[in-house]
């Protein structure tokens, strides 16, 4: 079942629950995939990791807009934010723990042989697309600079 079919099943659902947040998480994640199936130049339904990083997006937008409301005591928008970003990952792959992401970086890093700094995008575009919906690019930056800057 593709995701699009998940998410209209899954606020029927809702919808008769009247559950708000979820209602509301769930309309947002199916005009994101209504407008990247619209976008010129895309035919059909979206590619599973398209899919993927639209949901990424999305999680990462709740939680960057959960912390700035609660850097400015706004901590009733916050909860919302937080609420649809629980919801969200729940169609999200299950991310690692940093424990698993450092042993996948240490991984590729002796896969590519990198060095040092100057190796960090080599090093970040493989772990990015072998890590692809598991971890956050941040996080992985964060990890890679962590390794290769010792």
């Amino acid at each position: 079942m593709s995701l699009k079919q998940q998410i209209d099943r899954d606020l029927k659902v809702a919808i008769r629950a009247q559950n708000k947040d979820e209602i509301r998480a769930l309309r947002g994640i199916k005009s994101m995939i209504l407008l990247a199936e619209t976008e010129k130049g895309v035919t059909g339904d979206l590619s599973e990791d398209a899919e993927i990083k639209l949901l990424s997006k999305a999680a990462k937008q709740r939680r960057d807009s959960a912390r700035l409301y609660s850097d400015q005591n706004r901590e009733d928008l916050a909860v919302v934010e937080n609420a649809e970003l629980e919801i969200i990952s729940k169609y999200l792959p299950e991310q690692i723990s940093e424990e698993e992401l450092v042993d996948h970086i240490n991984k590729i890093i002796s896969k590519i042989g990198a060095a040092g700094p100057q190796d960090m995008g080599k090093v970040m575009g493989a772990a990015n697309k072998e890590l692809k919906g598991k971890a956050d690019g941040g996080t992985i930056a964060k990890v890679v600079k962590g390794i290769l800057i010792k």
